[in-house]
């Protein structure tokens, strides 16, 4: 159930609508087009493709490495809110920055799209 491919299908449909309307229909199609961000964007649009073929677990790998690199800058801000988080804040903080440098993220909110 866990790779079901409709319900891959919608969740990448409603992640999509969701950002779209957390932050607007132009600064969706600016951030996934912008130059660094088309090797991201590609993975994550192989994926859905993938998914839809009746390819699940490989399209959601692809999708993951895509998703990993649109937003790998996102993973030090998210770590600063990590730390209040009791008990295993601090590591997963510890985590998050190391993902955020691993994507390209050490520009600190460079790529915000909001």
């Amino acid at each position: 159930m866990f790779f079901d491919r409709a319900m891959l299908a919608m969740g990448n449909i409603l992640f999509i609508a969701g950002l779209t309307m957390i932050i607007g229909l132009q600064k969706t199609g600016r951030f996934f087009a912008r130059r660094q961000k088309l090797k991201g964007t590609a993975a994550f649009v192989a994926g859905i493709i993938l998914i839809l073929v009746r390819w699940p677990f490989i399209g959601f790998l692809v999708e993951l490495y895509g998703i990993f690199v649109l937003f790998g800058d996102f993973f030090t801000t998210i770590a600063g809110f990590m730390y209040n988080v009791p008990v295993v804040g601090p590591y997963l903080a510890k985590a998050l920055v190391w993902a955020g440098e691993q994507a390209g993220g050490r520009r600190r909110n460079a790529d915000l799209p909001v």
